[in-house]
């Protein structure tokens, strides 16, 4: 096992990599920007080391400041958290090439998977279920590309092979729209992206969201530890998660879990790993795989009992997977409310100083956060400062208890997006479970509407 990891990131998950770290008995290494060195993930580390100003690119995304900071605190591993170059397969590479045990898949895993059109051909290989599309990226000739469309189906969806995090899509409902979509959609995917490939799929009208959790190691042993359902999201943004999914069965559950299992293990993947799926009218469609620790990892590990950041530091560590399929017990339901400083509605973040702070507490809350009375909330990066987890035996006893730990929760000085969150957990349709990916926008658009 590891003596000393370096955690590349901030924020909550910073710190709970490092509670990890610490129930592990493992000595732990915070790298901060010049914003966040009051933080209390920094505080709490054995070691802290500045690798840059508040901006991103100079700081979370510096790669030669963080491999630096590894070599001079002697640290024998890195852990990339979620975000920033968690999923950078250059940045796993470095890290690995430096000496140092890269947290997470292997750099060749992360290029495979974080490239769309090559992901899907590979969970094709492995039987899991994709949404109709292009058989690959589209080609230059827009007749062919006209072609294509019509095989599918209109409405359809431009996507780019690199993308992420919503950019890089458009919805096409008519042919006449078509040619400009797809070049508009591969300027745009070679700015973000450096990266001008884009790929067409049937646009799903209704679905859900729903992903699988994998946990796999090195000697080939995999397994899944059930699904969320992630389909409350605005601007492609998940807002609120929980697991299990209402409305799968064991049936579906085993079904999906198992050939998701199965590609990891013919893709020699390593780590955790998230496949995300839409789904609509019974059926599971792939989109894409992360391949990282997921923001909303807690409610998975309060129905399944198996804490993940240990699981994946075990792992990269050379471990045996010490839980097998068989082992997986599925019990009660769990919901995550991600706590953003921003206005509930408008969704405008608002940094600033915390003049107020109180959690909640009681049977089957958790509440992940960095954040204490007096924090600066820096404007610089995401806007999420931390996540209530509610479990419950059922799904009805996990939202009353969400309810109540909410309205427990005091932050003030800023704005938070509290009130939208209960808001949702009175939200009759919400109550009854199975919402579409649509259904938080079209609220949002109706109550500013109104308002």
């Amino acid at each position: 096992m590891f003596e000393k990891i370096l955690i590349a990131n901030r924020g909550e998950i910073a710190l709970r990599v490092q509670r990890a770290c610490r129930t592990m008995g493992i000595k732990t290494v915070a790298v901060h920007s010049t914003a966040d060195a009051e933080a209390k993930y920094v505080k709490l580390a054995d070691e802290s080391v500045c690798i840059g100003p508040p901006p991103a690119a100079q700081s979370y995304l510096n790669i030669p400041a963080i491999i630096s900071a590894a070599e001079v605190t002697d640290s024998q591993a890195i852990h990339p958290g979620y975000g920033f170059l968690s999923e950078n397969a250059d940045f796993a590479e470095r890290v690995e090439k430096s000496g140092f045990v890269f947290i997470g898949p292997r750099p060749e895993t992360i290029r495979l998977m974080g490239d769309k059109v090559s992901a899907k051909n590979a969970m094709k290989k492995a039987g899991v279920p994709c949404v109709p599309g292009s058989d690959g990226a589209l080609p230059e000739d827009i007749e062919e590309i006209r072609k294509i469309a019509k095989q599918i189906g209109y409405p359809i969806i431009i996507k780019a092979s690199g993308g992420g995090g919503g950019r890089g899509m458009r919805v096409v409902h008519t042919e006449a729209a078509l040619s400009n979509a797809v070049i508009m959609t591969r300027n745009e995917a070679q700015a973000a992206f450096g990266n001008p490939v884009v790929y067409a799929e049937k646009f799903l009208e209704n679905p859900r969201h729903i992903e699988f959790q994998l946990l796999i190691d090195e000697h080939g042993n995999a397994i899944h530890l059930g699904e969320r359902d992630c389909s409350l999201q605005r601007r492609h943004q998940k807002i609120l998660e929980e697991a299990p999914a209402p409305g799968i069965n064991e049936k579906m559950r085993n079904k999906i879990g198992e050939r998701c299992a199965d590609a990891c293990r013919r893709i020699k993947y390593r780590g955790v790993g998230t496949f995300e799926f839409l789904f609509e009218n019974d059926e599971f469609y792939f989109i894409e795989m992360n391949t990282r620790l997921q923001v909303e990892h807690p409610i998975t590990e309060a129905i399944t009992g198996i804490d993940l950041v240990q699981a994946q530091i075990r792992v990269a560590a050379g471990e045996v997977l010490a839980v097998r399929q068989k082992d997986v017990i599925i019990k009660g339901h769990a919901i995550e409310c991600r706590i953003n400083a921003e206005d509930p509605y408008k969704l405008t973040p608002s940094a600033g100083r915390i003049t107020q702070y109180h959690i909640p507490g009681g049977p089957g809350v958790r509440f992940d956060s960095h954040a204490y009375h007096n924090y600066m909330v820096p404007p610089h990066y995401d806007s999420m400062i931390g996540k209530v987890i509610a479990y419950g035996d059922t799904r009805e006893q996990a939202i009353a208890r969400m309810r109540i730990a909410l309205t427990e929760t005091v932050i003030e000085g800023i704005k938070t997006n509290i009130p939208l969150h209960l808001d949702l957990l009175a939200d009759a349709t919400f109550l009854r479970g199975g919402v579409s990916i649509h259904y938080l926008e079209q609220k949002l658009a109706l109550h500013n509407k109104s308002s």
